[in-house]
């Protein structure tokens, strides 16, 4: 990398060597969140980037799903390339049909350009709510960009945490068009699913009629991957929050990968260990075609 390029200090980068899978996904199976990272020598990091990553490629990302058995991707923009969606709109033209994105406009992206992005595949929009990751909250361009993509039927990816949501839910609620959670608001697992701030979430989700990600267990846990030193499920602790999301919005649930799992300080999980998150959420086989295949195929490839 260059100098410019150079990582954050403490930087955990994604596992590379890579266990067999702890889950066999069943056929068909799409991951609903993972990035595109550079690499920066052909796809510069945003000036004003947050954080800078190490190099996560599309070519790295074809090794993932090849290796975990995954059929389809959406490719989140990541806010390390900030609103510069090249890295990500050249990950769709190499995946084809097999890959959908969601992008990072602001309020002054033309019908043309929109035009351009879905015929690459893009079919959302996010926008990132979290204040450590962002310069600036885009509360006055929701609307605006709502409008835009109404008529492509794209929807809104929305990145927040439970502080947030009060400020939020209203407007989020008045934009007419569909609403896709990141990683089921990001709970405090420490207050447990059945405390007042995690029921509150689910009402905002029954209002909006939104879409949720049960994902990113290694970004919410407190106890660790494993509880207890040699016990099989992993990140029991959030098992319990993904579960109740799915018995009350079986239609509106989605999984991804996150890979490859930014800003993460505690561990970074190996991908095919992480796959056995699954069956703990969805035990039944029915579940599980639901929540990778069925769901994100109606979102996304419709």
């Amino acid at each position: 990398m260059t100098e410019n390029s150079e990582k954050t200090a403490g930087w955990l980068d994604w596992v590379k060597d890579r266990g067999e899978p702890a889950f066999t996904l069943p056929a068909g199976t799409v991951d609903a969140h993972c990035h595109v990272f550079g690499p920066a020598a052909e796809f510069p990091f945003s000036p004003s980037r947050k954080y800078t990553p190490c190099d996560a490629g599309k070519a790295d990302l074809r090794d993932l799903r090849e290796h975990l058995g995954v059929a389809r991707n959406v490719i989140v923009q990541a806010t390390c390339h900030g609103r510069d969606n090249t890295a990500l709109l050249d990950a769709l033209d190499d995946f084809g049909d097999t890959a959908r994105g969601v992008v990072s406009v602001g309020a002054d992206v033309t019908i043309e350009q929109l035009t351009v992005m879905h015929e690459r595949g893009v079919r959302g929009v996010r926008f990132n709510f979290v204040k450590r990751l962002v310069q600036s909250q885009p509360f006055e361009e929701l609307a605006l960009v709502a409008d835009k993509i109404r008529d492509f039927g794209w929807h809104l990816v929305l990145y927040f945490e439970p502080e947030d949501l009060p400020g939020l839910e209203d407007t989020l609620a008045g934009l007419g068009v569909p609403l896709v959670i990141d990683h089921m608001g990001r709970p405090d697992v420490r207050k447990g699913a059945d405390s007042e701030e995690f029921p509150s979430f689910l009402r905002f989700v029954e209002r909006t009629n939104a879409w949720v990600k049960v994902s990113c267990p290694e970004r919410l846990t407190e106890a660790g991957p494993y509880a207890v030193d040699g016990q099989r499920e992993v990140y029991t602790d959030v098992v319990p929050f993904a579960r109740r999301v799915m018995a009350e919005f079986p239609e509106r649930t989605l999984w991804g990968t996150d890979w490859p799992h930014p800003n993460l300080h505690s561990h970074m999980p190996d991908d095919a260990l992480l796959l056995g998150y699954i069956p703990q959420i969805a035990p039944t086989e029915a579940e599980q075609h639901a929540l990778l295949v069925t769901n994100p195929m109606s979102l996304y490839w419709p």
